[in-house]
């Protein structure tokens, strides 16, 4: 059985869960709505504030998709009562990160600034800057796989560089450095 489908997944005050005919996720909260497709083979129940995922046989495929339904409906509850935050910081001299509405417009070294467009269920704001600190870029959302891709294509507009470690990562991201040309014996 897996560990992770055969969680129950418990709801929040405020959310609900409906199961709609093709077998449709729908989560409604305070902070939005999503849906999700499941496969027919799996099945949704949602029982007074609970919700479980079962699946028909023991089959590999059955077993795979089982806890990555279950991980999604959790997500998607989660999202919508919490909401998802990640937080970017531009390492790196004279880069720097302004947002204007829904456009982001990014100063990374290059001979133009980049002006990134956020999706409409994407809020971002950039933290003031202190001296000595690095400029850092706040994305929120109820949807995590929106806000992840969105992070990831704003991280590979310039990825961290392993000997200064010079570029976007995320907060907190340890990067692995290398040590770069010693000084010559002499």
């Amino acid at each position: 059985m897996s560990r992770i489908g055969k969680l129950p997944v418990h709801l929040p005050a405020g959310v609900t869960v409906t199961v709609d005919n093709g077998n449709v996720v729908k989560v409604k909260g305070p902070l939005g709505e999503l849906s999700q497709k499941v496969d027919p083979d799996i099945t949704v129940k949602v029982e007074g504030d609970v919700v479980t995922v079962t699946r028909p046989t023991d089959q590999p495929r059955h077993r795979s998709m089982h806890g990555l339904y279950r991980a999604l409906i959790k997500n998607m509850v989660v999202g919508v009562s919490d909401g998802y935050t990640i937080k970017q910081e531009l390492v790196g001299v004279g880069y720097r990160v302004e947002v204007q509405g829904q456009i982001v417009i990014l100063s990374l070294g290059y001979s133009h600034d980049i002006y990134f467009e956020l999706p409409k269920e994407v809020k971002g704001e950039a933290e003031p800057v202190k001296k000595g600190q690095n400029p850092v870029l706040v994305l929120k959302s109820h949807d995590k796989q929106l806000i992840g891709t969105v992070a990831a294509k704003i991280r590979s507009l310039r990825k961290p560089e392993p000997y200064k470690g010079k570029g976007i990562k995320f907060v907190g991201e340890e990067l692995r450095r290398k040590a770069g040309k010693s000084a010559s014996a002499k």
